[in-house]
């Protein structure tokens, strides 16, 4: 283990990831100083945190659109979460955002797969900005950073029948 974490490279670690300094500079140490180690590290955390919240009530949140420029194609998406206090961050609004934009892009059925129908869950999807995770995975680093349990609540694609 290094002997010293730098704070450059909790600095790193925090930009990439949004973990605490705290978070951070454990997860640095038990990675010896490897921030991809570190990452992984916390992104397991994130989930371990995300499956612990994920019995919470989430009475607020907002409701989120998304309309094509050049398509006739949209999403309405209604993302829930604690308290208000969430709803109203940046990061909140940034993912319900995106998420609008990947349900019009990729076309889930539903939202779980253990939720009726058929076809291909949200949650499981690849993340249309990150391939390397899916959707459930984006949704727990933000349950992680903030505490709080965060779940897509319902959706809608809209598109003409061609």
């Amino acid at each position: 283990m290094p002997e010293k974490i730098s704070i450059t490279l909790i600095k790193e670690l925090r930009q990439a990831t949004g973990a605490g300094i705290m978070a951070s500079k454990r997860a640095l140490e038990q990675a010896d100083g490897d921030v991809d180690k570190a990452k992984e590290i916390l992104r397991m955390e994130g989930i371990a945190i995300a499956k612990a919240k994920s019995g919470r009530e989430t009475r607020q949140g907002l409701v989120e659109s998304y309309i094509h420029v050049s398509r006739p194609l949209g999403a309405l998406l209604a993302l829930g979460c604690e308290t208000d206090f969430v709803a109203r961050t940046d990061d909140f609004k940034a993912l319900a955002k995106d998420l609008a934009m990947h349900i019009a892009a990729m076309n889930p059925s539903k939202v779980n797969a253990d939720d009726e129908g058929d076809g291909e869950a949200l949650v499981n999807q690849p993340y249309f900005r990150d391939g390397s995770k899916t959707v459930g995975e984006v949704i727990g680093d933000l349950i992680a950073r903030t505490g709080e349990n965060i779940r897509v609540l319902r959706f809608s694609r809209f598109e003409p029948d061609s």
